[in-house]
């Protein structure tokens, strides 16, 4: 079925290949949204019209579901684009990054030889940085994460305790169901110990990126600060930038600022070259 519907999505996008043929070269950026989010998680929080704001069209939103593979926008904008996607956030960490690899596999395609950069919020930027070790192929040049549990999180194993207990047997009776179909991802998101998801993804190879982890300083009741910086994963220790920031967990239009600021430097720069904020 997966097969399929990434086959009908290569068709679509043949159909306009030759209309972006003559694009001029530019950086394109993904926006991965987090848990039970969707793409109004970046539309309504202002994210992106911060980005069409400063040089980042909307080049429109890719969909794996039938009878709409893909709306195309044709927004004015910069030379710069970005999309949005749908995601099956309810769904294991391994089952996202399938989807997720199908997209930018495809948007690769349309833009040959082109920056590709993620930025992902919550659980999407661990589904992010997963599809990146397990599809290396896809050379992704910079990774953005935003409050995301690389070393996971207590609230995944609350969770999972309740979709484990009787009160998980009622949650569909009470308009609760996410409760039973997130137990996959809950698992997979539990905190780092020898035998989890976490515990094995920290420890493959990341391929050669600009990693940066925006840190929600002492003020993310979802998931722990210690959680959401990229140098507390064994593979990048020393190796990323943590960018504190105040605020919740949830996205905010400030969001949008950051990521347009980290996208705009240099691309000569290594990983190492922006510094940290401290």
């Amino acid at each position: 079925m997966y097969g399929c519907i990434m086959k009908r999505l290569g068709l679509v996008v043949a159909l306009i290949s030759g209309f972006l043929a003559n694009t001029a070269f530019a950086d394109t950026l993904v926006l991965v949204q987090g848990y039970r989010g969707d793409a109004g998680s970046w539309r309504g929080t202002g994210i992106t019209r911060v980005l069409q704001q400063n040089g980042w069209r909307d080049a429109g939103h890719l969909s794996a579901r039938a009878g709409q593979i893909l709306r195309w926008s044709t927004s004015a904008g910069g030379t710069n684009r970005f999309y949005t996607i749908d995601l099956p956030t309810e769904a294991p960490i391994t089952v996202q990054t399938g989807f997720l690899s199908g997209y930018l596999g495809q948007i690769a395609k349309l833009h040959k030889g082109e920056p590709l950069h993620l930025a992902g919020h919550s659980a999407g930027g661990v589904v992010a940085r997963a599809t990146m070790v397990s599809f290396p192929a896809l050379k992704i040049k910079t990774l953005i994460t935003i409050a995301s549990p690389h070393r996971g999180t207590g609230s995944a194993e609350t969770g999972l305790q309740v979709s484990n207990s009787p009160l998980g047997w009622f949650a569909p009776m009470v308009g609760a169901g996410t409760v039973n179909r997130s137990r996959g991802l809950y698992r997979q998101l539990v905190r780092e110990r020898p035998g989890t998801y976490l515990g094995w993804l920290n420890r493959q190879q990341h391929p050669k990126a600009r990693y940066v982890s925006i840190v929600r300083a002492g003020s993310d009741d979802v998931v722990p600060s210690w959680s959401q910086d990229l140098n507390g994963v064994v593979q990048l220790a020393g190796k990323a930038e943590t960018y504190p920031v105040s605020g919740r967990h949830e996205l905010s239009v400030y969001d949008g600022v950051t990521i347009k600021n980290l996208l705009a430097v240099s691309a000569t720069c290594t990983p190492m070259c922006a510094g940290k904020l401290r």
